[in-house]
């Protein structure tokens, strides 16, 4: 293979416009996995700029708490999976379903008792409570990281190469709403033919992509 042709082909495959078969056929064995060791990584946290008026804060987030001249005060504390972070005199604080601003008022008047006119900020470290998972015969199965208007396509293109069983046409996302189980079809064939492209839906937290 020259290597325009080798670029071309990494280039489309990235978009995620060729299945693995198709990949397959126009370069050579992919060795990325096995360099970088993502067949068994782990999820990783989400950093990435949010909108801190309207992001609720989860589980497992790790927020920045800076107290205006009050260095012992200020520091970077994680979400307990209770909801709940630990801070200094005022011990263990609601923090899961309250925006940072919200965080940040309900800390600010916790510490009148002990300063005058605390100035209190609140600001998102790491987003690990916003997760998606893909499973089934794909390379690299597991939870990722939720970015913002991510795609099925988008997620599927993040947990690499589907694996030569793999049904393309019969993917489906498991999604609840409601307290029900919903399950919404995707064809990758249709939908990298843009064809049907209803059918890559903005994924939301806790959706599940099921690859048969």
């Amino acid at each position: 293979m020259n290597l325009s042709t080798f670029l071309l082909t990494g280039a489309w495959l990235l978009l995620g416009l060729l299945s693995p078969s198709e990949a397959q056929e126009r370069s050579a064995p992919d060795t990325t996995a096995q360099k970088t060791g993502a067949t068994g990584a782990g999820p990783r946290a989400t950093q990435f700029p949010v909108n801190d008026a309207e992001y609720k804060i989860g589980p497992q987030d790790v927020l920045r708490i800076d107290v205006w001249k009050e260095d012992q005060l200020t520091r970077t504390v994680p979400v307990r999976p209770d909801g709940k972070v630990t801070l200094p005199l005022l011990n263990d604080v609601q923090a899961a379903g309250l925006t940072p601003m919200e965080l940040a008022g309900v800390i600010s008047k916790g510490l009148k008792k002990y300063i005058n006119s605390p100035q209190v900020t609140v600001t998102i470290a790491e987003i690990n409570s916003q997760r998606i998972y893909v499973t089934g015969e794909v390379a690299r199965a597991g939870a990722f990281p939720l970015l913002p208007n991510m795609t099925v396509l988008q997620a599927l293109s993040g947990s690499g190469r589907f694996t030569q069983f793999a049904k393309t046409k019969k993917i489906y996302v498991l999604r609840v709403e409601d307290g029900k189980q919903m399950k919404l079809p995707f064809n990758y064939n249709e939908v990298v033919d843009g064809k049907k492209l209803e059918q890559n839906v903005l994924l939301r937290p806790g959706d599940v992509i099921v690859v048969p």
